[in-house]
């Protein structure tokens, strides 16, 4: 990676913070709970993504291409995150969406791949769902990419 590109990742990486309808997380969470709660009701890979900013592999969620109308949830504290009207194929392998309902998720600067990303928590219980990228469609630009493991899809009856 050349120093150039580091520069423009690093710079839209802070513009789209900047733009985005979420705010840091703050230090206090609003639905703290021991991991030993979080281990009961979570499957060992959805404790591992959503406790452990952890990642499931591409492809591997069937909600990837689910095309039902309806909404998704926060599998551990059902949060409506997003109304499939803002979900789009963006060919990652994870389910991913423009926009999300607001104030239902925070963000926050994550360096563990070196260069900045933004990565996005569920605002109630800060279960880590994905990151934030700079790449979508109009009319946000935005690509929420989701890991599909911690959502919970509920059809529109």
């Amino acid at each position: 990676m050349n120093r150039r590109h580091v520069i423009v990742v690093i710079f839209k990486s802070i513009v789209l913070l900047l733009s985005s309808n979420s705010f840091a997380l703050s230090a206090s969470k609003k639905n703290f709970k021991e991991d030993s709660y979080w281990k009961k009701i979570l499957t060992p890979e959805q404790f591992k993504i959503l406790r452990m900013s952890g990642t499931e592999p591409p492809f591997s969620s069937k909600l990837n291409n689910e095309k039902r109308e309806g909404e998704y949830l926060c599998i551990a504290c059902n949060t409506k995150l997003f109304h499939s009207s803002m979900k789009y194929d963006s060919g990652t392998g994870w389910p991913s969406f423009f926009d999300c309902y607001k104030s239902s998720l925070k963000t926050k600067i994550d360096f563990k791949l070196v260069y900045p990303r933004i990565e996005y928590h569920c605002a109630v219980c800060n279960g880590h769902h994905g990151h934030l990228f700079s790449d979508g469609p109009k009319p946000t630009f935005k690509r929420y990419c989701n890991n599909g493991k911690v959502l919970k899809f509920i059809a529109k009856m």
